[in-house]
């Protein structure tokens, strides 16, 4: 948004960037906006690139690799990085002027006015604004706000996560890819973060209790190593390096019916939660972050003209969500049926490409043309 002249301010309710042990994905889609705005160095700083993603079954035999598709690249340049989280969140925040951040402000009442919206904290604090967007995830206080309200299911699955040092596992160090162990009821992605000093293992299991959603629940090391007894060695070296692992369970939402009103919406998870499977949860909330900036850049203190955010994202985040919860059907699925698998498959990359090859900027600016 500030690439674009808009003023903007974030509160965030943490009094301060924290550690948080889990890997991010940047797709194509998203890796393409960031370079736009010149992140790309910052990006390569902190990043790995990835060269694709590998699928073996659980001893280790190929299924099928999904190279990304060969095109002019300048010299150091990638399509898509993995990151750790907090060193993503950090360089985003260096990016930002003085003044712009605000920590130890958690939200607690947003009233919309004719003129704007006023906020409420709960240190006393108040700030007026012309618009509000609600970017505060899966529990969101946002979404209560504009009167909407999502209810989870369990998606069958629950995830171990952690990171092992990259020297603790040599056949590691000139990981480029994702590689991914698909079993099954399991499966078991690895890929290298923080540029390859660190590995991020994500493991996926059936889930035979209620877990939290929260990515920093404390796991059970014991636990974890008794679902992938026989699997391939490279997964058992994994899980043995590991000092510590963190729950997380799965949940489904349904699309929101609507997540705006004439001066409030929402971005990311608080608006599309969607199931990992697809690693597009921080890409499609990086591409609401572009999508707003076109929709807001001429139009002053106006409403977001029609909605038009909401009709942008709406349902191109709802198809986002649907391609992640079949993409998990086919890394979990017990069917043994080749054709099956090989059409499933078929499907998987197919979603993967339509997802990185949007360009949320140009469908924004067509957008605006049709309501003008």
């Amino acid at each position: 948004m500030r690439a674009r002249g808009l003023k903007v301010k974030v509160f965030e309710q943490a009094p301060a960037i924290r550690e948080v042990g889990a890997g991010l994905t940047l797709g194509r889609n998203a890796v393409r906006l960031l370079r736009r705005i010149g992140l790309e160095d910052q990006l390569q700083r902190i990043g790995s690139a990835n060269m694709g993603l590998t699928l073996l079954n659980s001893h280790g035999a190929p299924i099928g690799m999904s190279p990304l598709p060969a095109r002019a690249r300048l010299p150091g340049e990638f399509d898509s990085y993995s990151v750790l989280r907090a060193e993503f969140v950090s360089l985003l925040a260096e990016a930002q002027p003085p003044g712009t951040l605000h920590f130890g402000h958690r939200c607690v009442e947003v009233d919309e006015t004719g003129a704007g919206v006023r906020l409420t904290f709960a240190n006393g604090a108040c700030v007026e604004a012309d618009l509000f967007i609600g970017a505060d995830g899966i529990h969101s206080f946002s979404q209560r706000e504009i009167g909407v309200k999502t209810q989870p299911t369990s998606g069958g699955t629950m995830a171990y996560r952690g990171l092992v040092p990259v020297e603790c596992l040599p056949w590691a160090r000139d990981l480029r890819s994702l590689r991914m162990w698909i079993g099954p009821g399991r499966s078991f992605i690895c890929y290298p973060v923080s540029r390859g000093r660190l590995i991020n293992i994500v493991a996926f299991v059936p889930a035979d209790r209620y877990g939290t959603e929260s990515w920093s629940a404390p796991g059970d090391l014991g636990s974890l190593a008794a679902e992938y007894v026989g699997w391939d060695a490279h997964v058992l070296q994994m899980i043995a390096a590991l000092d510590e692992t963190f729950l997380w369970g799965i949940y489904d939402r349904d699309p929101l019916p609507y997540w705006s009103t004439a001066r409030r919406s929402l971005l990311g998870d608080a608006a599309h939660p969607m199931l990992p499977h697809l690693g597009q949860g921080a890409g499609q909330a990086i591409e609401d972050g572009f999508a707003l900036a076109v929709l807001l850049e001429n139009a002053g203190t106006a409403q977001i003209p029609e909605r038009a955010y909401e009709r942008l994202r709406h349902a191109h985040t709802s198809q986002v969500q649907a391609a992640s919860r079949e993409a998990g059907r086919f890394f979990h699925s017990e069917d043994g049926d080749a054709p099956r698998r090989a059409q499933q498959l078929a499907s998987w990359r197919a979603a993967g490409r339509w997802i990185n090859e949007y360009d949320v900027e140009t469908a924004a600016t067509e957008l605006l043309h049709e309501v003008a």
